[in-house]
């Protein structure tokens, strides 16, 4: 390039589709150099395939797809763009930087095995070209190196974790979103059409986009409107007939909004309304939550296919696709778990409560194995992480760290009758039985046939009868555990 031309300076966006709050775009942008803001879609780094790491599923397809446009509109109306590109993502930045003469690369880390060994080989071949780098931190509130044992392993139970991480105070604070970028060179640009990130034959996404405004806009009008209703989360969040939980975790999940932002907002409105303490301290719980799978994570790269622990490699799983089936289309024949299944089916989401449930009812009325639930709603799921999906998977299954009791299996019907009361849950995604009054909601079969008939519900025919006796299912899986400790 020529002396009189400024070089510019590559910004390397990940799982961080956002301006503000954002150190790399940040630390760019002061530079005052020039910007090429660019994307890769990686799916082709031998770090990022099977079994080092997985595609994306379905549903987050979809969602990141939204995602970027979303960010290159907000790129453009300040004056940058965003270049698209598909590969190997260590490879194509560093051949990109190397043919613009690039002065700086910066991104924001990873702290995710197979992400952070692509951010090495990139660090390499930046290094081995003359080409300066810089690795912010980005997508937790505190670095595994940070919360360690004496031994220096990470530590396994929640709460100490937690009580750590608090212990270090305030994480810094987020960073605003630059109000003018300096636009690089024009730069060849990817048609994201051609990554195939949306169903087209047949398009299931219907229900994805009447539920969801991906974006960082939207991320920081939903947290807007959640602190607005705070009062009562700590109750509440529990009932998925109510209006209680943030809808976040997709928009954290693809870092449309940082973990710092979340943690200043929940305490700025502790700071106004200290009555909500207890609330606040319970939405910061379900973040740190996050954290805590993350850097499980970060310790266990192969928490979605292996029991951490290990004495559950000898559990007795039970083989059974059309039980498999049955729950994952809502046709157990239990309400709640049914509700739950065909929400997530319909909106990529389940509400947290719920998916307690429905997980305990696979792995424990069912002895499916817990793997196959998580490969579901990593399909499934527009939140997917890859921390959080098998930890709570573990957890449920009793295989994780800090685990549910093996004695603790969910009772799908009180489940239903203690958090969805007037069943207004279940008659939202379960219609065929709406008609019921509410003491047969949760349990359609204790109607008589002629109350059945006079609410249009034929069990085995327009809704199943229940596909396990709960009281048997519970005894299977109590056995089942009981056989596991004793070996």
């Amino acid at each position: 390039m020529s002396n009189d031309i400024p070089r510019p300076v590559i910004v390397w966006f990940r799982d961080d589709l956002r301006l503000s709050d954002h150190p790399a775009l940040h630390a760019a942008a002061a530079s005052g150099s020039p910007l090429i803001c660019i994307y890769v879609h990686d799916e082709q780094s031998p770090q990022l395939r099977p079994p080092q790491a997985r595609p994306i599923g379905g549903a987050a397809r979809w969602w990141l797809a939204q995602s970027l446009r979303a960010l290159a509109a907000e790129l453009e109306q300040r004056g940058a763009r965003l270049i698209l590109r598909r590969g190997p993502a260590a490879a194509i930045v560093g051949e990109l930087a190397r043919q613009v003469d690039a002065a700086a690369v910066h991104w924001n880390e990873i702290e995710i095995a197979p992400h952070r060994a692509i951010a090495d080989d990139l660090a390499e071949t930046l290094s081995m070209s003359g080409i300066d780098h810089h690795r912010h931190p980005g997508d937790l509130l505190v670095a595994p190196s940070e919360i360690r044992t004496k031994d220096g392993r990470g530590l396994r139970v929640f709460t100490p974790f937690w009580r750590r991480v608090l212990g270090l105070g305030d994480p810094p604070k987020p960073l605003p979103a630059p109000a003018m970028l300096r636009a690089g060179p024009d730069i060849a640009s990817d048609d994201p059409a051609t990554w195939q990130l949306e169903p087209t034959a047949p398009d299931w996404a219907g229900g994805l986009r009447a539920s969801w405004t991906p974006g960082e806009r939207a991320a920081h009008d939903l947290l807007t409107a959640f602190l607005d209703r705070l009062p009562g989360y700590a109750a509440d969040r529990d009932r998925p007939d109510r209006d209680a939980t943030s809808l976040l975790s997709p928009h954290l999940r693809f870092g449309e909004i940082s973990p710092r932002q979340l943690w200043y907002a929940a305490r700025f409105a502790a700071a106004k309304r200290p009555a909500i303490a207890a609330d606040i301290d319970k939405f910061l719980s379900e973040l740190g939550w996050r954290e805590f799978c993350r850097h499980l994570l970060h310790d266990h790269p192969d928490l979605a296919e292996r029991n951490l622990q290990s004495a559950f490699d000898a559990f007795p799983w039970t083989r059974d696709d059309a039980a498999l089936a049955a729950w994952q289309r809502g046709r157990t024949g239990y309400p709640i778990v049914d509700a739950g299944m065909r929400q997530l089916w319909h909106t990529g989401v389940m509400h947290n409560r719920i998916r307690m449930v429905v997980a305990s009812f696979l792995v424990k009325h069912l002895l499916i194995d817990w793997r196959l639930g998580e490969e579901w709603f990593w399909d499934t799921l527009v939140d997917a992480d890859p921390g959080s999906n098998p930890g709570n998977w573990q957890w449920v299954a009793g295989s994780g760290a800090d685990a549910a009791p093996y004695f603790r299996v969910f009772n799908p019907i009180l489940q239903g009758e203690k958090f969805d009361p007037a069943g207004d849950y279940v008659r939202r995604w379960v219609p065929e039985i709406a008609a019921l009054p509410n003491k047969f909601i949760h349990q359609p079969w204790t109607a008589t046939l002629l109350e059945r008939a006079a609410a249009g519900v034929a069990l085995g025919g327009n809704y199943p009868a229940p596909i396990v006796d709960h009281k048997v299912g519970r005894a299977r899986a109590l056995a089942a555990y009981a056989e596991l400790r004793q070996s």
